[in-house]
């Protein structure tokens, strides 16, 4: 079981999850839990790192950790009663606390934040959280224990921010946790590991998610459960389609799709160790808890309801590139991806006409000038004639497996966009049929996932 930020914000939340481990665990299941950090926390500690080694105010590195503390303090008097309990807890964040202080202070002295120190720095979150959590717990009469991801077992490759776990992990998690979790409810930080030397790595943000289905298949859990404050995977963002209803079971294929196109539910990796070990993933609301959520699978079988989701890419940009001279010229493609590779930017969409003349793609809005820099700079003028983007797009996902071999889905969707003038500028299908992307105006884009919903009654 994964419980995020949401889900453990403060003392209250923090001694409901307790509660509901504690219910569980006397059912007879035998749980690991993994957690994010305490509601704000780690947004915090990015700031304070960067402030640090920009400013060197030794004075707001010391103001900061105060706050921290309390926030921490606050929860532990909240939400565990047993006082010696709490005196362990709090010694645990004291020690905690001391580390991450020092280390600040050394960046204020430095001037400089390596992605190795980032990396440490946002580690804290979590670190600090699982105590207070495995000490709620045991205020509840269950035995528990928490590991920080390299206790548990968690090694990965030193791509700091974005590591990668090698696949001695499962076998070292197995081991660690398997002995553990007969006895006690073990809780083990989200997002943070370590690399071969014991020096602390991050899975990225959200990574929490992550975390638990490494855990998951590790253990050779039945489920995987991630706990949030939504009640499962949606149709569509409920604030666009107030009638979106959660979605009672999707394939880890959708899953998959939903997580690159938006949906900010799942981690986009989230699933992929569920996937190797074909183990069910379930969204659950931790506020609701008797909601049965959604249940993610391997299983793809048709069913009626052919489209599964509508999602909607937000702070992205076109570029279209054309010219005479990418007519029939090898490897144009290639020099332009590399070329985007090369400066950092990531590619979530491709359209190209059969003509050779253009080609269309989508990237991150942030992304945009250093793509339209590389471009210029390193593409032969007598290939590539004219480079020109748009920001006020937004992509637009439909996302199910259902869609595969069934004729006329893609008749319905851009001919129900036509119907209200909605002008499609930009589209792309895989070969798998899973999802149809186009790209609309900013300004049409929410009024095209409404007809989108309505079109294949995706609502309540």
């Amino acid at each position: 079981m994964k419980f995020g930020g949401t889900s453990i914000e403060n003392g209250e939340k923090i001694r409901h999850v307790a509660e509901l481990l504690k219910d569980y665990r006397e059912q007879g299941h035998e749980i690991v839990a993994v957690t994010s950090a305490l509601g704000g926390v780690t947004d915090g500690l990015m700031e304070i790192g960067i402030d640090a080694s920009h400013k060197g105010k030794v004075s707001r590195v010391k103001e900061f950790m105060a706050d921290l503390a309390k926030k921490h303090y606050d929860a532990i008097e909240i939400t565990i009663d047993d006082a010696r309990i709490a005196d362990e807890t709090i010694r645990t964040i004291d020690a905690l606390i001391d580390e991450l202080e020092k280390a600040l202070i050394g960046i204020c002295y430095l001037g400089e934040l390596s992605p190795r120190s980032i990396d440490y720095i946002s580690s804290y979150g979590e670190r600090l959280a699982a105590p207070v959590v495995s000490g709620a717990v045991q205020s509840q009469g269950i035995n528990s224990c928490s590991f920080t991801g390299g206790e548990a077992g968690i090694v990965t490759n030193s791509e700091y921010g974005c590591a990668r776990p090698f696949e001695k992990t499962y076998e070292n998690v197995g081991y660690i946790l398997k002995r553990v979790v007969a006895t006690h409810v073990p809780i083990v930080t989200g997002f943070i590991a370590e690399n071969e030397e014991g020096i602390i790595t991050t899975l990225g943000r959200s990574g929490s998610d992550f975390t638990a289905s490494i855990i998951g298949a590790a253990i050779e859990a039945d489920e995987i459960w991630l706990w949030k404050e939504v009640h499962g995977i949606m149709t569509s963002d409920p604030r666009i389609v107030p009638d979106a209803r959660p979605i009672p079971q999707i394939s880890y294929i959708e899953a998959m799709e939903l997580s690159y196109f938006g949906a900010k539910v799942l981690h986009p990796r989230t699933i992929e160790p569920a996937i190797k070990h074909g183990i069910p993933v379930r969204v659950k609301n931790t506020f609701d808890p008797e909601f049965e959520g959604t249940l993610i699978v391997s299983d793809q079988r048709l069913r009626k309801d052919v489209v599964k989701a509508v999602t909607l890419i937000r702070s992205v940009a076109a570029i279209n590139i054309s010219g005479a001279g990418m007519v029939g010229a090898i490897g144009t493609a290639a020099r332009v991806f590399s070329t985007l590779a090369n400066a950092g930017v990531n590619i979530i969409m491709i359209s190209q006409s059969s003509s050779e003349a253009n080609m269309s793609f989508v990237v991150d809005e942030a992304h945009l000038e250093d793509a339209v820099a590389a471009l210029k700079s390193e593409m032969n003028r007598d290939v590539i004639g004219e480079v020109a983007c748009d920001r006020d797009i937004c992509v637009v996902a439909v996302v199910g497996a259902g869609m595969d071999g069934i004729p006329g889905v893609a008749g319905r969707v851009f001919s129900s966009l036509g119907r209200e003038k909605i002008n499609v500028i930009m589209i792309s299908q895989g070969s798998s049929q899973h999802n149809i992307s186009f790209v609309v105006s900013s300004d049409e884009a929410e009024e095209a996932v409404r007809l989108l919903n309505h079109e294949f009654e995706l609502g309540n």
